[in-house]
């Protein structure tokens, strides 16, 4: 049976109920009622008031009982009409949803409903509309991220294709492309160990080894490894010496969040700049801030820069070797240690990603 008359005939059985209770209370408390009435009457005839008792209270619980049974039908069509109105009012609420999921699963993510009103279905169908709306995104993002994927595998590979037809025309020796070929396959894989990364933190399932940690020798681990980079490029780095407080975090996940901040920065730093690592203590973490003089980043593109494969500038960050997902990494990276990843930044002027680590105890 459908939802509509199933509603009304739920509604019918209660006004059923209702008018038998009518009669049936009626029946039982009405005598309370006119039998003051009926006292006075009898003692205002007197001796033949005594023998109209009887007949007068049969009369008036008579009269009670056909006024009621003359005013039931109206009533009843009353009730009927507004349990009619009040069942299509929740069944238009219930339809329109019911079409809604329909659309949703059917791919239609950008089906919403009419949410006006403060009672349940107006939250059910607000609701739906959140849910819906979080469908659309995540549908969004799956698109770009195979566009994204797509695009970024497409150039190592048409440079491997342009070695082979070299290697296979004579025009290039191989071991002169075997450096080439080595070097656009490690960009590759590159590429894949990020996106399984990035995979797995945002499902929630990177295992970390949080231990208390001395942060002078991640320091000066991420020192080390960049050093050489920074003086290829022209670019000056500073890194604090210590001493720190100690922190609670994984060790090789630290290293790769500084890593990732660092290699960003070096990437968007034009040569005669400086990188500077700052660290301090916030409350109960430790803030580390990595601060570049580079062009800086606008605006309107703040809220984006920790997107998968969004860049600001495409072109440059391709070109520079980005996979696009660093600072994605290093946010969930810092979520997941129990810290806060964040940017500033002035056109300009450079751009400061800043995140917070637990101290220790």
């Amino acid at each position: 049976m459908r939802f509509l008359p199933r509603l009304l005939l739920s509604h019918l059985l209660v006004i059923a109920l209702a008018v038998a209770g009518l009669f049936v209370a009626a029946e039982l408390f009405a005598p309370n009622f006119y039998r003051a009435h009926v006292d006075e009457m009898v003692q205002t005839l007197g001796p033949a008031g005594a023998e109209l008792r009887g007949n007068l209270e049969h009369g008036m619980r008579l009269t009670l009982t056909r006024a009621l049974g003359a005013s039931v039908p109206l009533a009843v069509l009353v009730a009927i009409g507004a349990a009619l109105l009040s069942s299509r009012r929740v069944v238009r609420g219930v339809e329109a949803l019911r079409a809604g999921s329909e659309a949703l699963a059917a791919g239609e993510y950008h089906a919403r409903l009419q949410a006006g009103g403060r009672d349940e279905l107006s939250d059910l169908a607000h609701n739906f509309n959140v849910m819906a709306e979080r469908l659309e995104r995540v549908e969004q993002g799956r698109v770009e991220l195979i566009s994204n994927v797509a695009h970024e595998l497409r150039a190592p590979l048409a440079a491997l294709r342009g070695y082979a037809d070299a290697i296979t025309d004579g025009v290039m020796a191989p071991e002169h492309a075997a450096g080439a070929i080595t070097r656009e396959v490690a960009a590759m894989e590159r590429l894949v160990q990020d996106l399984s990364l990035v995979s797995r933190v945002e499902a929630g399932r990177i295992e970390l080894r949080l231990r208390t940690l001395d942060v002078a020798g991640v320091l000066a681990g991420v020192q080390e490894r960049f050093s050489l980079a920074f003086e290829e490029r022209g670019v000056g780095l500073v890194v604090p010496a210590g001493p720190f407080p100690a922190v609670r975090a994984d060790r090789e996940r630290l290293a790769q969040v500084l890593t990732n901040l660092l290699g960003n920065a070096l990437r968007h730093t034009p040569r005669g700049g400086q990188v500077n690592l700052g660290v301090r203590v916030d409350g109960s973490a430790l803030r580390f801030e990595v601060t570049d003089t580079g062009p800086g980043i606008a605006p309107e593109h703040l809220d984006r820069v920790f997107e998968r494969f969004y860049r600001v500038d495409a072109a440059r960050a391709r070109a520079d070797g980005g996979s696009g997902v660093g600072l994605t990494i290093a946010r969930g990276l810092t979520e997941a240690m129990g810290g806060r990843l964040s940017v500033a930044s002035q056109v300009g002027r450079g751009s400061t990603f800043a995140f917070t680590v637990p101290l220790a105890g």
